[in-house]
Order: C-alpha cells, then structure tokens, then sequence
C-alpha cells in the first residue's frame, strides 16, 4: 500500500484551450478566461458591479432555459414528476436572479451617467438569452428577431423558440392527453387568454379525477409569480438609476416595462382563483 500513487486527472480544457494550466478547480471551472471579462470603460467603481450584475444575469438566463427545456421534455413524456423537479430547480434560479437587482438598488443616476455613454446603444433588451426565456414563456414576437441581423445562429435559434412550443403550451398538450378540453395547437403568436384553457384549469382545482394536475399548476404559478417580481425590481431598478429618459437601446424604457410587468404568466391560473 505505500507505494501505491494517486493520479491527477488530465484536464484539457483550460483558458483557450491549453493543457495543464492553474489548479484543476481553475481549469474546469475556466475561471482565468471568467475574470478576464470583467472590462470597465471608465473610472466609475459602480461599473463593475453593472458589469458583473448583467453577466451574472446572463449565465442565469441560460441555466433558466436549460431547466424549462428539461421541464418540457419531461411534460412531452408525460413524466410530471421529473417536470415539477425540473420546473422547481428552475425557480431557484429565478430567486437568484431577482435579488440580482440587489447589485444595482444603490446606483444614483450620476453614478450610472458617468459611465452609460460609454456603451452607447448596447441594451438589456438586446439580449438574446432573455428574448428566448420571453419566448418559452409564450410572450412570441417576430419582430424582435430583427434585432439579430448580423448574428445568423443566434437569429435561427431564436426563430426555432418563436415556432417551437412554449413552455405552456406544452403544459396544455399534457392537459389534453388527460382528457381535458384546451387549445390543440401552438402559435408563433403571443399567448392570449382562452376560457377554454381556464375551464380545464378549473376542472383541476374543483374535479377530484384531476386533483393530481394540482401541483403541476401550483410549480407553474411558482414561475409566473417570479417572473413578475423579476419585472417589477427592473421596473423599480430603471427608474432609480434613470428615470423616464428613453432607454439605451431606444426603447420605451419605463413605458415598455411597466406594461411587461402588469402582464401576467400563464394567465388562466391567475384569473380562475377568483372562483375557487
């Protein structure tokens, strides 16, 4: 036994590509390449929590759809069990990314001015990963793909979300092979309420055959309930840091955010709790 050896495993992947360099940790993790991307454009010591707040937001936007992608396969097998975890893991990445916000709640507006000419009209709402979670939500617009002109695979991936099912609709598909009545086919088109899908819903709540579709409504408002609250810290992030000025991007700024935090997710779950 005292000669035996313990092996180091041979790690390939770390900063470019190159063998062997820094700790294992370091390596698998990539963290060299992670703290090299942090580049303030000005002397403002708030822009780096910007900076590291928006790239935080990001990882997390795609760790988001990684587990609603996991939560629809699930729902597609009929395999609710492995949804609900898939949808549950989901929800703790939406409670990171709200108290994100956190990061950015002290930043004055002459903090953000110093430095927001600096990435002239770079803006949140040009994020692809976010876009594509907004899609999966059912909140489908076309017309935001030309937002991607330049960037082919990145324009392709999002049209695939735009026709592909959204996340609810696939939780529809599996209420219609349990034998309630919904709305049979997807849409590239934003959700719109149906009375058809609220009298399903009702039927889960009130029928006793369907009490076991419960939970899944329950981990549904789960998410919808985040994402509003989601909405509403960016709503209440903007408009300390800048008011009513229009956004970076050109958008609407508090206009555009105070409509997207009124509307709510999956909106048939909300509307028949006043009748249960």
């Amino acid at each position: 036994m005292g000669h035996d050896t313990v092996e180091t495993p041979n790690l390939s992947f770390g900063r470019g590509g190159e063998p062997g360099r820094g700790t294992p940790y370091a390596q698998y993790a990539r963290l060299e390449e992670l703290h090299s991307l942090q580049q303030p454009r000005s002397k403002e010591p708030a822009e780096l929590s910007f900076i590291v707040t928006t790239q935080v937001m990001e990882l997390l936007f795609d760790l988001l759809r990684h587990e609603w992608t996991q939560a629809q396969q699930a729902l597609r097998e009929d395999d609710l069990t492995a949804a609900l975890a898939a949808l549950r893991r989901g929800t703790h990445a939406q409670d990171v990314l709200v108290e994100s916000w956190d990061l950015l709640a002290t930043m004055t507006p002459q903090e953000f001015n110093s430095f927001r000419a600096l990435f002239g009209e770079a803006s949140g709402f040009q994020s692809a990963a976010f876009l594509h979670l907004e899609f999966m939500l059912g909140n489908k617009n076309a017309a935001l793909l030309n937002m991607y002109g330049e960037m082919p695979q990145t324009r392709a991936e999002l049209a695939e979300a735009l026709l592909s099912p959204s996340l609810y609709d696939e939780v529809l598909a599996l209420l219609a092979r349990r034998g309630l009545v919904v709305r049979p086919e997807p849409s590239e088109q934003r959700y719109q309420p149906s009375e058809e899908v609220a009298a399903a819903w009702r039927r889960v709540y009130t029928d006793p055959e369907f009490a076991a579709l419960q939970p899944l409504g329950e981990a549904l408002l789960d998410v919808a309930e985040r994402v509003t609250r989601w909405r509403q810290r960016h709503l209440t992030a903007v408009k300390r840091t800048m008011g009513g000025k229009p956004g970076s991007g050109g958008s609407s700024g508090l206009t555009w955010l105070r409509k997207s935090a009124e509307q709510d997710v999956f909106p048939e779950l909300w509307t028949i709790r006043d009748e249960l």
